[in-house]
């Protein structure tokens, strides 16, 4: 059986994941970099086409706090949204530009960068590589890691659940304590089949968001809300999880994973239009294209019943220039499947995307669990509010992903940062719950369309009562014959995800029901 001790343990390779793992190694701490996938770059992050906030020319923290604020509907963390308008950019500098030199796009003249403007921005603040900006963080800092030594990164490896010293411990003076503590995971190695015990000083949760609990998504398959449901069983408070933005611009076309068509070819002048060519946004909103994704969707929604068609459609040929050089995904990607952008409007469908709510946490990534971190989608650092603003969600994996690291490494100085031999001594090794080798990939497929559905009829883009308790039923009997199944059957990676994907959706439609008030992301017709 596998065990090890190590001074801090990271779960999740994207943006936050990977930068807190950067900083924590550059303290001097020994650092153990889980990923889902075969390699790094499996998650979201690698995905992000728009790109990141940075400083506009004619920018100020206080305007790019005012327009996180307004596009949240004011149902933000105030102090988490100061923190990120006036931090961020200074970390964009140090990490992204000074230190891993990232090849942003600048200006015909080479006089500066060249800044994006998306849906909610007042100016354009957002640096950029064409449309694949993820992809070019994720490479810069990958190689960063890489070139580590004391990072040492385990592929192929999902995390179970939480350690903690009240519910795991043996020793009964553990639970007698009254502050609990993070002690690391219970991890499943996918290659030999074992669940590995990783004890850890600190945890950080990097994990990414939800949407995979969604028939229509733009998310990668790792993304089901692994943390959310992990630090509900170990206790920690979560939030907003009910607020899920769904991104207005997917290509419409039959896939697992939908097509981003990137906000940004708004920010440059495409327009939204109806299957008969009229541009509909101002009549939905004085800000018509650039209004925030949330009014957006709605719009889109409104328009398909409208207008009885299966989707809108996006006019990028007659707004926008140079399509191939400055949007190659996009174009690409559209063009293998035999549309050509420069040539026909893209026809677009709303698709769930990010995950607002989270793991609660402070401007330090702590959350509510001693030695517990969490950075990135997983988190709910209340910057976003009732819904996300374009482009922020990369910034907040970079500054929440390093905040972390430094607060971690700062009390990894002190006496007391090491956990006792007597605490770790008393956790023990994984033990399996049952050996009825009954794992059937056509009932978790199964269950997992049950999930699917559910969440996309009844708990997405529109709400009521009577959608959410029905949704609520359904999950709640899944959920029971999930924990009964969980209890019979050994471990494997797709009754891991079936598991963690399930109560992340319970939980989340329990949050629904239980606000009634219609806000951003979480609209309720009733």
């Amino acid at each position: 059986m596998y065990r090890m001790h190590t001074d801090a343990l990271v779960v999740g390779s994207g943006i936050a994941g990977l930068t807190s793992a950067l900083i924590l190694a550059d303290a001097g701490l020994e650092v153990l970099l889980l990923t889902s996938g075969d390699d790094l770059d499996d998650g979201n992050s690698a995905l992000a086409q728009g790109g990141i906030v940075f400083r506009g020319e004619e920018d100020s923290p206080q305007l790019l706090e005012r327009d996180i604020l307004t596009c949240g509907w004011r149902y933000n963390s105030v102090r988490a949204v100061r923190y990120l308008a006036r931090r961020g950019p200074q970390v964009v500098q140090e990490i992204l530009l000074d230190r891993l030199h990232l090849p942003f796009d600048r200006k015909n003249d080479d006089t500066g960068y060249h800044l994006g403007r998306e849906g909610g921005h007042s100016v354009p603040r957002i640096l950029h590589m064409a449309d694949y900006t993820g992809r070019g963080i994720m490479e810069g800092l990958m190689a960063a890691v890489r070139a580590c030594p004391s990072i040492k990164i385990l592929a192929r490896r999902t995390a179970v659940d939480l350690l903690t010293s009240h519910h795991h411990a043996t020793l009964l003076e553990f639970k007698y304590q009254l502050a609990d503590q993070c002690l690391g995971a219970y991890v499943l190695n996918e290659i030999s089949g074992e669940v590995e015990t990783i004890l850890a000083d600190f945890t950080v949760l990097a994990t990414g968001g939800c949407g995979r609990l969604f028939l229509h998504t733009s998310n990668t398959r790792s993304c089901i809300g692994s943390a959310l449901a992990m630090a509900s069983r170990a206790f920690a408070k979560v939030m907003n999880v009910e607020y899920i933005q769904f991104h207005p611009t997917t290509l419409f076309h039959r896939a697992e994973r939908r097509l981003l068509i990137t906000e940004a070819l708004r920010g440059e002048g495409a327009r939204l239009v109806n299957a008969s060519g009229e541009p509909f946004m101002q009549r939905y909103d004085p800000r018509a294209d650039l209004a925030p994704r949330d009014i957006v969707t709605r719009a889109i929604l409104a328009e398909m019943l409208k207008t009885e068609q299966d989707c809108v459609y996006l006019d990028v040929a007659n707004y926008v220039k140079d399509l191939e050089k400055h949007f190659p995904t996009v174009y690409q990607g559209c063009l293998d499947l035999g549309i050509d952008i420069t040539r026909t409007a893209i026809p677009v469908v709303p698709a769930a995307h990010y995950f607002c709510g989270g793991v609660l946490t402070d401007n330090a990534g702590r959350t509510t669990l001693d030695r517990l971190y969490a950075a990135g989608e997983c988190a709910c650092t209340g910057l976003h509010g009732a819904n996300r603003l374009a482009s922020t969600s990369t910034l907040e994996c970079l500054l929440w992903g390093y905040s972390a690291g430094h607060d971690i490494a700062r009390r990894a100085g002190k006496k007391s940062a090491s956990l006792s031999r007597r605490l770790l001594d008393s956790i023990p090794d994984w033990v399996s719950p049952g050996c009825n080798r009954n794992e059937d990939p056509a009932l978790i497929a199964q269950d997992w369309a049950t999930i699917r559905n559910t969440m996309w009829n009844y708990v997405g883009i529109n709400r009521s009562s009577s959608r959410l308790k029905r949704a609520f039923e359904d999950l709640r009997e899944l959920n029971k014959h999930l924990h009964d199944f969980y209890r019979e059957t050994p471990l494997s990676k797709a009754i891991v995800d079936l598991f963690h994907g399930c109560q992340a959706a319970y939980t989340i439609t329990i949050a629904a029901m239980q606000n009634r008030r219609s806000l951003g992301c979480h609209n309720r017709l009733d």
